[in-house]
């Protein structure tokens, strides 16, 4: 009986960590991350985020990546083409 007992808890842990490595396993890095963009020309200040799933450092490398690029800025309808000075952050 007391065999039984010892062989019944070891099979409890066991299965506990299995489950534990399982759920760890499946649950990863890679989340919604939101790069906001800020480009201030002539007064106008021009706020853009955009939403990638990703791990943060790749995010952040992204995000980073768009700093000092050209964007087209539509303001009043009028679609302005500038290179962007404004900085992009993660949030």
């Amino acid at each position: 009986m007391l065999y039984k007992l010892q062989k019944l808890k070891k099979m409890k842990k066991i299965t506990l960590l299995a489950v534990a490595f399982v759920a760890i396993s499946v649950v990863s890095c890679r989340k919604d991350r939101t790069c906001e963009c800020t480009d201030s020309t002539g007064g106008i200040t021009v706020v853009a985020t955009t939403t990638i799933k990703s791990t943060k450092k790749d995010a952040t490398s992204w995000c980073e990546a768009q700093n000092g690029g050209k964007t087209t800025v539509t303001v009043g309808g009028v679609a302005v083409a500038n290179s962007a000075s404004g900085t992009c952050k993660l949030k």
